[in-house]
């Protein structure tokens, strides 16, 4: 069964190739959904998946990439609605 969560990150997650790592991840793990950068400094994204597999994302966006210094991760579980074909990095949330 799929499920759908909306994450946002916080902490030292932007100019550290948060979001991209975050796309190469969620490839890996065949996830859908998408990653951007938020006006207030997070990394804000949504995932589709089986709940195991989003599970796992879920605990690598505790730590990041690298450079990464993560602070708080917030999940929020959403009604999921499988209208991604894939995962994709957003423009950035003005």
């Amino acid at each position: 069964m799929n499920i759908r969560v909306h994450v946002v990150i916080s902490g030292l997650v932007q100019g550290v190739w948060f979001r991209a790592n975050t796309k190469e991840k969620a490839d890996q793990l065949k996830l859908a959904g998408w990653v951007r950068n938020t006006s207030h400094g997070d990394v804000e994204a949504v995932f589709e998946g089986e709940e195991h597999v989003v599970d796992e994302m879920i605990a690598w966006c505790h730590h990041g990439p690298q450079h990464a210094h993560v602070v708080d991760v917030t999940v929020t579980r959403e009604p999921c609605s499988n209208d991604f074909e894939g995962f994709d990095i957003l423009c950035d949330k003005k």
